[in-house]
């Protein structure tokens, strides 16, 4: 049945397994989630540390709102800002919004706003340049990146937006694995045309709103665009070309010399992100007016972007705060230039997956197998081995590996496990108990039976008296007291090896064999010679008896007795004085007898003597104070009897050792014979 139940879990627990990883290979929104809770958590517990930065993010914030207005400034209010920032020699600069629509407050807009008619006025604000052609200039004069953004719906414009990067792919066409949109959203033709570079600023939808990642490449109508960060980095570097090598699954490498970035198949870029640093921003509003050190923006990467929460460019992040969407682009750009970026690559999904079956399917092997209270330890090594193999990958090779879903499998292993441990355990027990049950019944009743057959020792007690005090329901010893006629007796003590109801069944076999024979009236060495050949020849294997055999006359007194392996024979006379009588014979049931005469026996008189014989279950039993009782002891309790006769004698040896409070080491028996007629034997005081 235990075997049974085993095998019935391991094919349950491969079910089971099979789904849960089926379901990680489908990978549904929900396995995404509990994938990226380890993901999350590495950063929160290791973020990047950084103490300076190549970026510099000059900030939209609130105090450049009150000063500057309200939110879209015209074009003028970024041409000073440009204009400004230039003079500080920055590496590049991208700006982290769009302008794609004319400025309202250009003279061309205000005079359509507003439906003048005068032709003087008209002739007069058209005199003055527009916004946009400031800003174009400013543009002109500055490398510089504006931002485009992928967009699923179809255009109305006839501007045909081209790549400012010119991309050499090698090994394929990434326009098979990238990521892509239909159309897209940016700026101004005029201001497009007079920039370095056109950067995307789309981040991919996340289930829980979380930007952990961004592509490195885009398509926007099957053109290939580079991310902000990566296009400012080319415009920064003086770089014309940006490198793809892809081969048969995907993407493998994106590269803008001397700068290689690993990518998924996808071209998806892992942001290491870094707590936000204050030293970090500066105020528009700041550099609008000019008031900022301009040796902190030399050489430098500089992003324009907004943090006011009006301008609704906030994101969530791994950190477990929220950040403006320009600092993203700042934290892919300074991951790249730092190779600090994170690595998530098909091989460690197929590695975590197989590591993940292994790990789980030997901790439910073992929690079928060791003890259930062995079964926590084992399941925290399994976790803190998860723990231990995402952490270093992550510290040391900044590759992500997913320990979230492998501990829900390891999770649900454990609990599997020990439920399946608990319903096998349950099973067990109620078989166990109902075997025990039964066993206890057909103990009893061998007990009964066995008692059944003990003679009626107390209608010869006034010369031979016996007791047998099993430690178990059915006893391994006997006695046994046969009148066969002309006041002659047949009587044997026996020791079973072994206890319970296969000794039982033994004694059984031992006793109604010697009883048959005795009723014969055979000598007792012959008895001996046939009792022992029986036992050996029988299916008991193994098991062997200890024994005393005999024959008496109370007319003459004389005992005639084989010790076979047993217990020494006590005999004392009324003076007390003991003598043993060893054994001169191996136990019955061992070897086969050839002949009779290999069976030796004695011959005494019990006129003025008692005749002692006991089981080692007397000798080896513990008295009250938990010592054992030993020969010494019987011969003790002999002395301070007031009244020497066989049921005095055994009845003193039994309530010695049979005291109620501890379970009996063994079976204890003793019988004593005393064939002293004429009088009764009493100490001398």
């Amino acid at each position: 049945m235990k075997s049974f139940l085993k095998y019935k879990n391991y094919i349950t627990y491969s079910v089971i397994l099979i789904l849960l990883i089926f379901l990680k290979i489908s990978n549904p929104n929900i396995i995404k989630s509990i994938s990226f809770l380890s993901f999350d958590l590495y950063q929160k517990i290791f973020p990047l540390r950084k103490t300076s930065s190549e970026v510099i993010i000059v900030d939209i914030d609130e105090k450049s709102l009150a000063k500057l207005g309200q939110f879209p400034w015209n074009r003028s209010v970024f041409a000073k800002i440009l204009n400004n920032l230039n003079d500080a020699k920055p590496k590049v600069i991208g700006f982290d919004i769009f302008f794609s629509e004319n400025d309202k407050q250009s003279p061309k807009e205000f005079i359509k706003a507003y439906d003048i008619k005068s032709k003087e006025l008209i002739a007069d604000l058209s005199k003055i340049e527009s916004h946009d052609n400031y800003f174009t200039k400013e543009l002109k004069n500055s490398k510089s990146v504006l931002a485009i953004l992928g967009n699923t719906e179809k255009s109305y414009s006839e501007y045909q937006r081209k790549p400012k990067a010119k991309f050499l792919f090698k090994g394929g066409n990434p326009n098979e694995f990238v990521y892509k949109y239909s159309n897209s959203i940016g700026s101004l033709k005029l201001l497009e045309d007079n920039v370095n570079g056109l950067g995307s600023i789309s981040f991919l939808d996340q289930t829980d709103g979380i930007i952990r990642s961004l592509p490195l490449i885009v398509s926007f109508d099957e053109k290939i665009y580079p991310t902000m960060g990566l296009e400012m980095i080319r415009v920064g570097l003086d770089q014309k070309n940006l490198f793809v090598t892809l081969d048969e699954v995907g993407i493998k490498k994106i590269s803008v010399r001397p700068h290689k970035i690993s990518s998924d198949n996808n071209g998806l870029f892992w942001i290491k992100y870094k707590r936000p640093q204050k030293s970090q921003y500066i105020s528009a509003s700041s550099v609008f007016d000019g008031n900022f050190d301009r040796s902190r923006f030399e050489n430098k990467y500089v992003l324009i972007g907004a943090s006011a929460q009006g301008l609704f460019d906030l994101v969530k992040t791994p950190l477990g705060i929220i950040m403006p969407g320009v600092e993203v682009h700042a934290n892919v750009i300074e991951n790249i230039l730092d190779k600090s970026y994170l690595l998530r690559n098909p091989e460690i999904y197929v590695i975590e997956l197989l590591l993940t079956i292994i790990l789980a399917t030997i901790i439910f092997i073992l929690s079928q197998k060791i003890k259930p209270k062995y079964s926590l330890p084992v399941f925290v090594i399994g976790l803190f081995s998860i723990l231990s193999i995402g952490v270093t990958f992550y510290n040391f090779r900044s590759e992500l590996i997913d320990i979230s879903y492998p501990i829900f499998i390891l999770v649900v292993t454990f609990l599997t496990g020990l439920y399946f441990r608990f319903i096998e355990e349950n099973q067990l027990a109620t078989e166990n108990l109902m075997k025990e049950t039964k066993l206890l019944r057909e103990r009893e009743l061998a007990g009964d039976v066995q008692k059944s057959l003990f003679p009626d020792i107390f209608k010869y007690q006034n010369f031979v008296y016996a007791k047998n005090i099993p430690a178990r329901d059915v006893s391994g010893d006997y006695y046994d007291l046969i009148y066969v006629g002309n006041n002659e007796y047949y009587f044997s003590l026996a020791d079973v090896s072994g206890k319970g109801v296969k000794a039982g069944m033994y004694m059984a076999k031992a006793s109604s064999t010697f009883r048959a024979l005795s009723k014969l009236s055979m000598p007792l060495e012959k008895v001996v010679f046939l009792v022992n050949n029986e036992l050996v020849e029988s299916k008991f294997k193994g098991m062997f008896v200890t024994a005393v055999f005999g024959k008496f006359n109370t007319d003459t007194g004389n005992v005639t007795f084989v010790n076979a392996g047993h217990e020494s024979i006590m005999l004392f006379d009324k003076s007390l004085n003991f003598e043993y009588l060893k054994s001169e014979l191996p136990p019955i049931g061992i070897i086969k007898y050839f002949a009779e005469t290999m069976v030796v026996s004695k011959k005494i008189n019990l006129k003025n003597k008692t005749f002692v014989v006991y089981t080692d279950g007397v000798t080896e039993g513990y008295l009250e104070n938990g010592n054992e009782l030993g020969s010494e002891g019987v011969e003790e309790i002999v002395k301070n009897l007031k009244d020497i006769n066989p049921i005095n004698v055994v009845e003193g040896i039994a309530s010695k050792l049979n005291w109620g409070a501890e379970k009996l080491r063994d079976d204890i028996t003793c019988l004593a014979l005393n064939l002293d007629n004429t009088e009764t034997l009493k100490t001398k005081k």
